[in-house]
């Protein structure tokens, strides 16, 4: 399986950085991981609502660019379903089974996804009706992903 995560902006933290690292590291046992970057936009104190629009539309491009037609889309959106782990991996499970043998997630940017990556988008899941930096996003998405493998094989993992 492979797992590609497509973010707006770049993690330069190095503890964000580190947490990353640690669970790409756990994954590489059931899946490759893979994660682009694209450029976010910078947004201007003050920013009308049709400038914001604009920047989500502009980071959209960047993102639809880099995605794959032969790869399921799951985005990442405060109004997607929410879901608790066992049923994220029974998801992630029959789409394996189902012959998907690559998924992309993509994470935002500080103003969310654009309308048109949400219409690409195969699934929209939420995590949380709370904002969250797109950084920890990251290592929480990688953290759920791993958790997901673990639970479908049956293995030890804390709760």
């Amino acid at each position: 399986m492979k797992i590609t995560i497509l973010a707006v902006g770049k993690c330069k933290e190095k503890y964000w950085l580190d947490a990353i690292a640690e669970y790409r590291k756990r994954l590489g046992r059931y899946a490759e991981v893979e994660i682009l970057e694209v450029a976010d936009e910078k947004t201007p104190d003050g920013a009308s609502e049709k400038e914001e629009l604009q920047i989500k539309e502009r980071e959209g491009e960047r993102l639809l660019r880099r995605l794959r037609d032969d790869a399921p889309v799951i985005a990442l959106a405060i109004d997607g379903e929410a879901m608790d782990s066992e049923e994220l991996s029974r998801r992630i499970e029959a789409r394996m089974t189902g012959g998907a043998s690559h998924l992309q997630f993509v994470i935002g940017g500080s103003l969310g996804l654009s309308e048109a990556v949400l219409k690409r988008a195969d699934k929209k899941l939420s995590f949380s009706r709370m904002t969250f930096p797109h950084q920890l996003m990251r290592v929480i998405l990688l953290e759920q992903i791993y958790r997901s493998f673990k639970i479908s094989r049956g293995e030890p993992y804390h709760k």
